[in-house]
């Protein structure tokens, strides 16, 4: 069910709406931060914490299982981009089971590879990081949306090559 909210009963349709303007806010900083081409500061990268941190909770109030999942997605590369590699691959192991083991649009697979492939880079999974890195770079190129395609690079372009 993956269309079914986690928490299906909401204090209030107001509050359920602020939970999810929240989440989407939190969303959107925390991946516009994490791509960026410049240095963050490290101000930047705690707002990048806590806005991927803050995404996942309101989530979690208000949201199904795919959109925890999507949360727990940006936590692993918020992790990989702060040298947490243990946080990020536990992360990224649980994100993967739920993408891979269902059926996902080609930009969401290629994303999955993707952030595993630098998640097991900073947690010295070597097995891992190669294996994913070379599935991004398969998934990357079968995106039919080019647009789509260069978000993905985007994050992608962070990962380190095995």
């Amino acid at each position: 069910m993956a269309d079914a909210p986690l928490h299906p009963d909401p204090a209030s349709e107001a509050e359920a709406a602020a939970h999810r303007r929240m989440a989407m806010a939190s969303n959107n900083r925390a991946w516009d931060l994490s791509v960026r081409e410049a240095a963050r500061t490290p101000g930047e990268d705690l707002e990048m914490l806590d806005a991927a941190h803050a995404s996942a909770w309101h989530w979690g109030q208000v949201g199904t299982e795919l959109n925890r999942m999507r949360a727990t997605m940006l936590l692993a590369e918020v992790h990989a981009l702060l040298e947490d590699g243990p946080r990020a691959l536990a992360y990224a192991r649980e994100m993967r089971a739920y993408f891979l083991g269902r059926e996902s649009p080609d930009w969401e697979i290629a994303f999955t590879h993707a952030v595993t492939a630098h998640a097991a880079a900073k947690a010295g999974d070597r097995e891992l990081h190669r294996a994913a890195h070379a599935s991004a770079q398969t998934a990357i190129a079968a995106i039919a949306d080019e647009e789509e395609r260069g978000i993905v690079a985007k994050t992608f372009a962070h990962v380190p090559p095995p």
